[in-house]
């Protein structure tokens, strides 16, 4: 199982830079993620229908895909547990300052280590960086 943060979910849908890379992984494993990565991804695909970037018609097909791609199972999408939540605490104590750490990047590295992966995938600078401080490798084929 692969751990995909919501910049590689995005990339399986639409044609962003490194997508077909992002898809060549994708076809090894099964794919995971922390369940709020549903909302981000969705909030991504309209990002680029608000921006222009997509149409309305081609917005509602990338999020009928990816509702039929959720109905068939194709994710596992991990629950946020207290567990999860103590893990982001634990670590904010301990990171430096100068760590940029979002919240939602801190659920999906916590979600990660607590799921017992080893690795997160994204093409996000910020939570790539972040990833060690979990105890976890981030990892980019773009």
């Amino acid at each position: 199982m692969i751990y995909f943060d919501s910049s590689y979910l995005v990339r399986l849908y639409y044609q962003d830079p490194g997508a077909e890379e992002v898809r060549a992984l994708a076809a090894t494993d099964h794919l995971a993620c922390a369940a709020h990565g549903q909302a981000e991804t969705i909030a991504a695909f309209h990002r680029k229908l608000r921006e222009g970037a997509i149409r309305a018609a081609a917005y509602a097909a990338v999020v009928g895909q990816m509702e039929a791609h959720i109905q068939a199972g194709a994710f596992r999408w991990i629950p946020l547990s207290a567990d999860i939540l103590s893990r982001i605490r634990k670590t904010c104590e301990k990171v430096p300052a100068a760590v940029f750490l979002r919240a939602a990047d801190a659920v999906h590295l916590a979600t990660a280590a607590e799921s017992g992966f080893r690795e997160v995938y994204s093409n996000d600078a910020h939570l790539l960086a972040a990833a060690k401080h979990f105890g976890l490798a981030g990892k980019n084929v773009v």
